[in-house]
């Protein structure tokens, strides 16, 4: 059978035109925006400044311990979401936590809770290591602010294009989003509160019971397990292998995932096992003991570590490339918010970009002068290389949900390694404003995010920042003070801070000359680039299959740079989560993440109690 052919429309009519997509900003103000909804209220600002205060804390704790900084807002969102029903419960606050409530708090706590990154950790006792240079505690609070608030500023001109136009996933930005609507659902997750809590308290018991000392108290649990045998010469826990007592590396394990943790293990038992042996034996290593070793393998970890964040930062060039056009758009006259922008009431105005990088370029090039002797004219170089960087930052993190400070903080200290050679403090603080002006425009834009898919004001997210930023730079810097009394604390057993020894080895290489480095340690560099090469390429053309047993290029260079009771701690964790994961999916799903957030938690922020106790003479070290 043949179709009837349909009748030809007359010669006047045209054909019915496709319709135009709709715009993605109009739609979104129409049908998702909560017009009217409170969001930055006081008790979202206070409760994040607090909530946020606390994160920092407790970051700042683990980032000295393991070199890892650790998610913030997701935490922090449920830390709200249980305060807040509780004291409703009990009649000490009235109406409900709401979801945007939660999600502007979220915003200041992320900024308050990330404080420690973007290199801040890193550079300022790396600093310390290598000068013996402490900037006094409020210059330090400025230096930490005006990096945050830039970042801030970084983010307003690309946040329109990067999530209103184009939708970058931000993974971090979009679950944070599903967390928050579960909670704040007709079924709250009020277990996760509750697993967070319960851990949390296990967390402070362990830690108070470890570390405490005092004449009342009948004992205390041991730091570490010694294994019972050791080799060439030397019992295991002299080689670093112990069963270290912290639950917080345990919980850190849990949360990184069982490749990188049978990654630390591995890398643990070759360097302990093999390399730091061989090395003691022929007199390059002067002792069996922690400090001596890794004064020799912090080589070949930081060009592990370097190697694989710039290949892998390579690799993405393609974001790279869209985030320099993005920028160059941005700039070009013209190019403004037309006349009749449905969002000119709720988004940022893109004049506040340039007249925050106007006021407080100025004052960042002076701290750089001021505190560091950096010259005039190489601080103002950082301030449109931190703005690239900021870019470039925000656009890989939303497609990858990777902030890849890792890599901009070592392409600075090459930056600066040529132009100011010798100038240690200009090497290692210029990479930290980079470095920290990209994280912090991350940041601000994986709150956005969420925001945006629960229908937030942007504006007042930005606001949210602003307060975080304060509460962050007010509490990290009393409690760094306070942790790391003298540079000899970096490096220690107690805080190996890899992270730290890693910037310090690249800026002393870039500074002093490769040639000043032991022969042997000089050969470990160039075998640890390798290395890092290799496994970057492995792990992005090797089949899907195979990935999972190619060791992470992360796991080997920081085993390379703490103790091996830590990797083997790191481990422990990663391997239960991932027995849970195989066995319990649904349990694994719902519990890892408040579970071994509470135990890092609540042991880290008990350890810095116990510091201020022993600082105050009410208990003994």
């Amino acid at each position: 059978m043949h179709a009837t052919p349909a009748a030809a429309p007359p010669p006047d009519a045209l054909p019915d035109a496709p319709p135009s997509p709709p715009d993605p900003e109009r739609h979104w103000l129409a049908t998702v925006y909560q017009r009217g909804v409170p969001q930055l209220t006081v008790r979202a600002v206070i409760s994040g400044m607090l909530i946020g205060a606390v994160m920092c804390l407790s970051n700042l704790y683990v980032v000295l311990k393991t070199g890892w900084s650790l998610g913030v807002t997701v935490t922090a969102c449920i830390l709200a979401f249980a305060l807040f029903r509780a004291l409703r419960s009990v009649g000490l606050t009235r109406g409900e936590f709401s979801m945007l409530e939660n999600n502007a708090m979220g915003s200041v706590a992320s900024a308050a809770g990330y404080m420690t990154g973007g290199g801040n950790m890193a550079a300022i006792p790396a600093l310390l290591v290598l000068t013996g240079t402490r900037p006094d505690s409020g210059w330090m609070f400025a230096w930490f602010a005006v990096i945050a608030a830039l970042g801030v500023f970084a983010a307003i001109p690309i946040k329109r294009q990067l999530i209103n136009i184009e939708a970058l996933p931000f993974p971090t930005g979009t679950a944070t989003a599903e967390t928050i609507r579960s909670m704040h659902g007709a079924h709250g997750e009020g277990d996760k509160a509750r697993l967070l809590g319960w851990t949390g308290l296990i967390g402070a018991v362990v830690a108070f019971l470890r570390d405490a000392k005092a004449p009342w108290m009948p004992f205390n649990f041991p730091k570490s397990a010694h294994l019972p045998f050791g080799w060439r010469g030397h019992s295991a826990a002299d080689w670093t292998m112990s069963l270290d007592g912290s639950l917080i590396l345990v919980g850190a394990g849990a949360l990184m995932g069982f490749r990188t943790g049978w990654s630390l293990l591995l890398g643990a038992i070759v360097t302990y096992g093999v390399i730091a042996p061989s090395m003691v034996e022929r007199g390059v290593i002067a002792a069996a003991k922690y400090k001596d070793i890794v004064q020799w393998t912090l080589w070949p970890g930081a060009a592990v570590l370097l190697a694989s964040g710039l290949l892998s930062f390579a690799f993405q060039w393609k974001s790279v490339a869209r985030s320099f056009s993005g920028l160059i758009a941005v700039m070009r006259p013209g190019r403004g918010p037309a006349t009749d922008d449905p969002l000119a009431d709720i988004e940022c105005p893109s004049w506040w970009f340039p007249a925050g990088f106007a006021l407080l370029g100025p004052v960042m090039v002076f701290l750089m002068s001021h505190l560091f002797g950096i010259p005039w004219w190489a601080g103002v170089v950082a301030l449109p290389l931190a703005l690239v960087m900021g870019v470039v930052a925000a656009r890989v993190t939303g497609e990858t949900d990777v902030t890849p400070t890792k890599a901009l903080g070592p392409v600075t200290q090459v930056v600066y390694g040529g132009l100011v050679p010798g100038n240690i403090a200009a090497n290692i603080m210029g990479a930290n404003v980079t470095g920290g002006v990209g994280l912090h425009a991350a940041d601000l834009l994986i709150d956005l995010k969420s925001g945006y898919l629960l229908g937030a004001n942007p504006r007042q997210q930005l606001f949210a920042q602003f307060f975080g930023v304060i509460a962050g730079a007010a509490v990290v810097v009393p409690a760094f003070n306070l942790l790391v009394p003298t540079a000899d604390i970096i490096g220690s057993a107690e805080f190996p801070a890899p992270a730290v020894q890693v910037w310090a080895g690249v800026s002393k290489a870039l500074t002093s000359g490769i040639a000043g480095i032991d022969i042997t340690a000089r050969i470990a560099i160039l075998a640890g680039l390798t290395l890092g090469i290799f496994l970057t390429l492995a792990e992005r053309y090797a089949p899907p299959k195979a990935r999972a047993f190619i060791p992470t290029a992360s796991g080997l260079g920081i085993a390379l740079v703490v103790p091996g009771a830590n990797a083997i701690a790191m481990f422990i964790g990663a391997l239960l989560a991932e027995l849970v994961r195989r066995r319990r999916p649904d349990l694994a799903e719902r519990a890892t993440v408040p579970v071994a957030s509470g135990i890092i938690a609540g042991e880290s922020l008990m350890g810095i109690v116990v510091a201020i106790l022993v600082a105050l003479g009410v208990l003994s070290k």
